[in-house]
């Protein structure tokens, strides 16, 4: 049986629920609630493990705050003994339109401190992820306020949209392949 690592990245809190820095967290959720699957607290994250198609996902919301993702990453990846590229990270992304979905085998962190702490615990960059673009429309200065805020009532139904086809790519991640998968996706624009 294939086993995957789904990873949302995202800071706990009830004052960081539905922001646009928690979109890793959502769109986790999604696809464990499309499934039936419940969260338990473990250490260093929620955890919920969903089978699908002979496959066994072990869906993650690490609960050390965003900057330090990759000990929660690194913990379960050794703990579950998954292959990294049987991994797939999402997160938000600032300099992707609110339209567009990214998927990519590897990369920089292009100073996404999650994607800067898993690199560093895992020793590379190389690791699936899915950028989930949340747009760059804000006042010189105002990034962190930006990233922390809530969706605008008008993008609320492209986000939808958004959380749905990402739930699609960890499926089709894990059946069809990241090459094909990112074929798929990564020249959509997703805006409803």
């Amino acid at each position: 049986m294939n086993k995957f690592l789904i990873v949302g990245l995202g800071n706990i809190g009830n004052e960081y629920a539905n922001t646009r820095h928690n979109i890793g967290f959502d769109v986790v959720n999604a696809f464990v609630l499309k499934n039936n699957g419940l969260f338990k607290q473990d250490r260093l994250a929620y955890i919920s493990e969903v089978k699908w198609k002979g496959k066994v996902f072990i869906c993650v919301l690490p609960t050390t705050f965003m900057n330090l993702s990759g000990k929660a990453f690194k913990y379960l990846l050794d703990k579950e003994k998954i292959p990294v590229e049987n991994t797939l990270t999402i997160l938000d992304d600032l300099a992707l339109p609110i339209d567009k979905l990214r998927l990519r085998p590897s990369g920089s962190h292009a100073g996404h401190n999650g994607l800067r702490d898993i690199e560093l615990m895992l020793g590379t960059n190389e690791y699936p992820r899915l950028r989930f673009g949340i747009g760059n429309v804000f006042p010189k200065g105002m990034q962190a306020d930006f990233v922390l805020s809530k969706w605008n009532p008008n993008e609320i139904a492209t986000v939808k949209l958004k959380l749905e086809k990402s739930v699609e790519v960890i499926e089709n991640f894990a059946t069809i392949g990241i090459e094909r998968t990112m074929n798929l996706v990564n020249n959509l624009s997703l805006k409803q």
